[in-house]
């Protein structure tokens, strides 16, 4: 159940003196229980893209295809889609708009056409699911914390029970504490559910931690496209188009530099810390 970029071309405002290309020639496959990570500077087309993966935008050219069909046939059911593959976005009171929490989540399978009784039950555990807490199932998501907030906005898109699960910028305005949080939540419901998972980020740290490949956008085009070890290996590429390796790779670099006998491409503070010791022979 991949999804399949060919050749995928977007401009906004075409035809128009305002026409800007946003995506040149994107060709992706992003198989099924893969996490990426998709990262680039600003406007350097990830949102423009994620956005294509259910359908919200269309390309100018170029084909998406969703379990061996194009979404964008007459025939397809875009509504179904959108059920399958989640996405949330950056600022998550643009998806909260119900009196309370739990009528919120509720909107998206109610929609679907289900019972009452099986609508619910799919909410209370979506909340569930992102460790949402109980006592403010019932409470307006405007008066809720930022970290609340976004873990509302994924419930609301897990209760579709969708295929793929799309964040973009999920950890924007978090303490570090509320983004560790988020993060580790993700990854314990991509490793429980076994779903696809696309997350957008600016954070290095984050997408070395967590993800199994790491996409790199630039001027609307895909500039890297492998494990994180290997993307992390172009540091002077990266920094060349206002992006970098996480901070704990600038640092193994420099001990290396030092006469230290570690190995250079670690990308996450665990494999930095059993590089040190094992040069240390501890």
């Amino acid at each position: 159940m991949s999804i399949i970029l060919d050749h995928v071309n977007y401009i906004y405002e075409k035809d128009t003196n305002m026409a800007a290309c946003a995506l040149k020639d994107v060709c992706l496959t992003i198989p099924d229980g893969q996490f990426v990570g998709l990262i680039g500077h600003t406007g350097s087309g990830k949102s423009t893209l994620v956005q294509h993966l259910n359908g919200l935008l269309a390309p100018t050219s170029g084909n998406i295809y969703y379990n061996g069909k194009d979404i964008h046939d007459e025939d397809f059911n875009k509504k179904e889609l959108r059920s399958k593959v989640g996405l949330v976005f950056q600022y998550p009171e643009h998806q909260l708009f119900e009196i309370d929490v739990f009528t919120d989540v509720c909107f998206g399978p109610k929609n679907l056409g289900l019972t009452q009784k099986e609508v619910q039950l799919r909410a209370f555990e979506a909340l569930r699911q992102v460790g949402f807490p109980e006592e403010y199932f019932y409470q307006s998501p405007f008066d809720l914390s930022g970290g609340q907030k976004r873990r509302a906005a994924i419930a609301g898109v897990l209760a579709m029970r969708p295929e793929v699960l799309i964040l973009d910028e999920p950890t924007a305005g978090l303490d570090p504490k509320g983004r560790d949080e988020i993060l580790d939540q993700i990854a314990k419901l991509k490793q429980e559910m076994g779903i696809t998972v696309v997350l957008v980020s600016h954070s290095m740290e984050d997408i070395a931690r967590y993800v199994d490949r790491i996409i790199v956008m630039n001027r609307g085009s895909v500039m890297f496209d492998d494990i994180p070890r290997e993307v992390f290996g172009h540091v002077k590429e990266l920094e060349a188009v206002g992006l970098a390796a996480p901070q704990v790779t600038y640092i193994i670099q420099a001990l290396h530099e030092k006469g230290m006998a570690v190995n250079t491409d670690v990308t996450t503070l665990e494999e930095a810390e059993r590089e040190i010791l094992k040069a240390l022979g501890k």
